[in-house]
């Protein structure tokens, strides 16, 4: 706890002929983060004919699951589903190698591909042809103000017709230039159509070459007639007989892919994983070296697994192994991957470090503080005993339904269910159920503050809380420089603030009667504002600009916190104005209709359901802000890089491997 899983550097010299057994074995343990080799006296590794075809294969499954999946009935869902997912059942294979492994791919698709490229070509033709006949009735239609024989549309061995439409306010200058270009040699006939024209001309061959670049100067926007004969009318109806033999074609055609989807989709989603996950495990093959004989390999790996990985490779590689171990030196204190080590009750809330950062190897792992004072602030900020309960309801049953799963559902669920409980600690304490419903309703609640009438007494446990917190992170930053050798940073740089905070902590308590803090409180601020100064002007010319600055960015920091009064004034003001219009209506009654009573329900049930959500949300961002911009900068970088695992993914498959 407070401190990341302790890390050693692991490098692996063995006979090429164990790299798939090897790399195997340690993608399914996920445990060891592969980095490149850099050596001048060995070749780079890279990706055999095996893994290039797994990596097609798996484009190639990809798109039958992509197509089986638009087609697939839907199991289960809805809101039971929401918080109970079933698991998974996951298929065995008999892993005996990527070559035996490639070959049996390879006759799962020589089965299934062209049943399912036969269907899927099926479906996309008939829905082109579906589409082009539904353009072709559009066309028809349009033409059927004319009434003309389509056949009279189309072009003989002695004229050319052109059918089209044009803006309205280009078709007179059109006709007269047309003429003119043909010299009068030109038939057409139109309709308006609103703001465009429907024109239909016929020209002389020898004419057309003459009005085509006129037509084309005026926009003609040219429609290609349907084929067939009779009025359009007459060819809709025809036209309208072919549509619906296609689209029976198409159902059949559907019909058949969720047939396919029924009997392939499970099977080619499982190969899709073992090829995904085969492509993935070729990616760290140009960060290996090798020789003729030998490849070697080199990462990083948490020392609790050491024992474990030495026993997998050893048998992986039958005792032919060069292996050794080593301590991070200091030279690699920015290259050691991080992994958060935290107790279970932490655990969740290591997801909120992670969206800001991890931290550096020689740092503090603030997780665990801000399990509690995320959760505190969030819970001071909603401030509501009812508003935590339906949170804390909502949040208990995803933790239940997702635990399993350890997935990013349950850590969030985790964190809102300890803040929902400080939520309901601090509805109890301000009195407030929704909030003064209880009051208005005629109960006599107990509460030991009062948010709207106690604001100034709120604002200052606000501001008082938040010179606890920011005087932790200066003093956790304090610890962590002096443990790293900096003093000189550590004493100008947190000690100065640990001195100014607790001077104005003991002037404050003077002020309220205790005058024997009062000179301490001088002397404790004096000294650290001197510190604080001669820290400024290590920064030269602009130091004077720089201290005035950095002072009041603290004073900032700190006001800062005054947001958790403010969020707590508005959930109570907003609960308040619900509460207030519900009085309002509920007396209201048309004849001996109570409406005013069902109007009331709809608005506070409603209301205070928005409420949640609206002051939730805010509770959830101001709490983040509190901790990643006040807190995290009196001490925390969070610039480590994250430890990421050569790790197979496994939803619906598992390995075991062929002795």
């Amino acid at each position: 706890m407070f401190r990341p899983e302790e890390m050693v550097k692991i490098e692996v010299i063995t006979l090429n002929r164990y790299k798939d057994a090897l790399l195997t074995y340690l993608h399914e343990q996920g445990i060891v983060e592969i980095r490149e080799l850099e050596v001048k006296v060995a070749q780079k590794d890279s990706p055999n004919e095996y893994h290039r075809k797994a990596a097609s294969y798996s484009i190639t499954i990809s798109r039958l699951v992509d197509f089986l999946k638009t087609y697939r009935k839907a199991n289960g869902g809805g809101i039971k589903e929401f918080f109970f997912p079933p698991e998974r059942a996951k298929k065995t294979y008999k892993y005996g190698g990527i070559e035996k492994l490639i070959k049996d791919v390879e006759d799962f698709l020589s089965v299934v591909e062209p049943e399912i490229k036969a269907v899927e070509g099926k479906i996309t033709a008939t829905q082109t042809e579906i589409e082009r006949i539904k353009a072709d009735i559009t066309i028809l239609e349009l033409l059927s103000a004319l009434n003309l024989d389509v056949s009279y549309l189309r072009p003989t061995d002695m004229v050319e017709i052109v059918v089209g439409t044009v803006d309205r306010n280009k078709f007179n200058p059109l006709i007269e230039e047309v003429k003119k270009a043909t010299e009068g040699r030109v038939v057409f006939v139109s309709k308006d159509f609103k703001d465009k024209v429907l024109v239909v001309f016929a020209f002389l061959k020898r004419d057309y070459e003459k009005a085509n670049p006129v037509l084309a100067k005026y926009s003609l926007e040219r429609i290609e007639v349907p084929e067939g004969e009779g009025t359009p009318r007459e060819l809709i109806k025809v036209y309208e007989e072919k549509l619906r033999t296609k689209e029976k074609e198409l159902e059949k055609a559907k019909k058949d892919a969720e047939m396919l989807a029924e009997k392939y989709y499970e099977d080619v989603v499982f190969y899709q994983e073992l090829m995904e996950n085969e492509r993935d495990k070729a990616t760290v093959l140009p960060m290996l070296a090798r020789t003729n004989m030998t490849f070697a390999m080199t990462g990083w790996l948490p020392r609790s697994e050491v024992p474990k990985v030495l026993e997998g490779i050893k048998r992986v590689t039958k005792g032919k192994a060069y292996i050794n171990i080593m301590e991070p030196s200091k030279e690699e204190l920015d290259e050691i991957p991080i992994k958060l080590k935290n107790p279970s009750w932490a655990r969740p809330f290591e997801m909120l470090t992670e969206m800001y950062g991890v931290p550096k190897y020689n740092e503090i792992d603030p997780t665990p503080i801000i399990t509690f004072t995320y959760s505190f602030f969030f819970g001071f900020m909603l401030t509501d005993f009812m508003y935590g309960l339906i949170i804390a309801i909502v949040a208990a049953l995803l933790v239940k339904g997702h635990k399993k799963f350890n997935d990013g559902a349950y850590k969030f669920a985790y964190t809102l269910l300890i803040s929902a409980a400080f939520t309901m600690i601090m509805g109890v304490l301000f009195g407030s159920y929704f909030g003064n419903a209880l009051d208005l309703a005629g109960f006599n609640v107990w509460r030991k503050w009062d948010s709207m009438t106690d604001a100034l007494v709120v604002l200052q446990l606000a501001l008082a809380i938040g010179l606890a917190h920011l005087f932790t992170g200066y003093t956790i930053g304090f610890i962590v420089k002096v443990k790293n050798g900096e003093v000189k940073d550590a004493i100008l740089d947190q000690l100065s603030w640990m001195f100014i905070i607790l001077g104005v902590v003991f002037l404050a308590l003077g002020m309220t009667g205790k005058e024997a803090l009062t000179l301490p409180g001088k002397a404790l601020f004096g000294a650290g504002l001197v510190l604080f100064i001669i820290g400024e002007f290590r920064n030269g010319a602009l130091a004077v600009l720089l201290t005035i600055s950095d002072f009041f960015g603290f004073v900032g920091s700190w006001l800062s916190y005054a947001r958790l009064m403010a969020l707590a004034l508005a959930t109570a003001g907003i609960a308040m104005v619900i509460n207030i219009l519900v009085q309002m209506v509920w007396g209201v009654s048309i004849g001996p209709v109570p409406i005013g009573i069902v109007i009331g329900l709809i608005l506070f049930v409603g209301g205070q359901l928005f409420s949640v959500a609206i002051n939730a949300l805010g509770a959830f961002v101001h709490s983040l802000r509190l901790q990643y911009v006040e807190f995290f900068g009196t001490f925390y970088s969070g610039e480590g890089k994250p430890f990421e695992p050569f790790k197979a993914k496994r939803e619906i498959s598992k390995l075991e491997f062929e002795a």
